[in-house]
């Protein structure tokens, strides 16, 4: 789909698994991809210890970064610009543009955008009553350790993955979460390790003041604080359209933009579902260029 007017066939923007897999079936079917990412490639595999959900064989998040970073990193018909940010995303009847920080321009027919989600802070929940520009470290960032109490914000399902990378630490966890959570801690209810502590309201001082459903309330005494709250989409400044959740449902977009991965819901953020989203956009992008969808859109 080479084109003189555009600089490449398809911009992808975002380096985690679902811009990857753009890539490389972009390059499957011979376009040609300038993928933009400020930060490393697959930068949050890194952060995951233990996987149990992938295939190949790959349990743990590095291993599997290592492996799509030097297949994407090795791709020919592919132009990495690592460091680099999307200013502005603008989408035309012709073409997707994207500014980068640099002041850079870049054109393609269509762009892939997979910009995943960011952490939420404290302040970022309604339930949480925090100290102002309080930011806390997420539970991945802990060790193992051990003999400690920790404080965990949210019942996300990293704390599953902390556990299971940490198999014989005996620390304990304390996880409080809104009633509206309870469904996400499922896979940890069992552990001997974890308290679950449901609550209206959580204040954060120098130990955590709980205002339980039943209206008592406690202090909760702990070693350190961690998050695991969840994420909010992280999506570039353009023309992409946001739910009022922020993220982007690809249903709503602009014909040439198509968005892949952890941005489009809260309810489908996993690494192989990044993977078949990546690769279908890719996919769509290919087959609308040559006029095989019936139209553009």
């Amino acid at each position: 789909m080479a084109d003189t007017l555009h600089d490449t066939d398809l911009l992808v923007i975002g380096g985690g698994p679902a811009g990857c897999a753009a890539v490389r079936t972009a390059a499957g079917v011979g376009l040609r991809t300038v993928l933009v990412e400020p930060d490393r490639l697959c930068r949050n595999l890194y952060r995951i210890p233990a996987l149990g959900n992938v295939l190949g064989g790959h349990t743990g998040g590095p291993a599997l970064a290592d492996a799509i970073t030097a297949e994407v990193l090795g791709t020919e018909l592919c132009r990495a610009e690592l460091g680099r940010r999307v200013a502005e995303l603008r989408a035309a009847d012709d073409r997707v543009t994207v500014t980068l920080d640099t002041g850079t321009r870049l054109t393609a027919p269509y762009a892939v955008v997979a910009t995943g989600v960011g952490p939420l802070q404290p302040c970022d929940v309604p339930w949480i009553t925090a100290p102002d520009r309080l930011t806390l470290p997420p539970l991945w960032q802990a060790g193992a350790e051990d003999g400690r109490t920790l404080l965990v914000l949210g019942g996300d399902r990293p704390i599953g993955t902390f556990l299971r990378a940490h198999p014989d630490t005996d620390a304990r966890l304390l996880v409080a979460y809104p009633a509206a959570d309870a469904y996400k801690t499922d896979e940890i209810r069992d552990d001997p390790r974890v308290t679950l502590v449901p609550v209206d309201h959580l204040t954060l001082s120098e130990a955590a003041e709980v205002t339980a459903p039943e209206d008592l309330r406690r202090t909760l005494a702990a070693d350190a604080v961690f998050l695991s709250l969840g994420s909010a989409p992280a999506a570039p400044p353009g023309d992409l359209v946001r739910g009022a959740d922020g993220y982007c449902a690809p249903a709503d977009q602009h014909p040439r933009v198509l968005v892949a991965g952890d941005l489009r819901s809260a309810r489908y953020q996993r690494i192989m579902t990044a993977f078949g989203s990546g690769s279908e956009a890719a996919l769509h992008a290919y087959y609308a260029g040559r006029d095989l969808l019936g139209a553009a859109g």
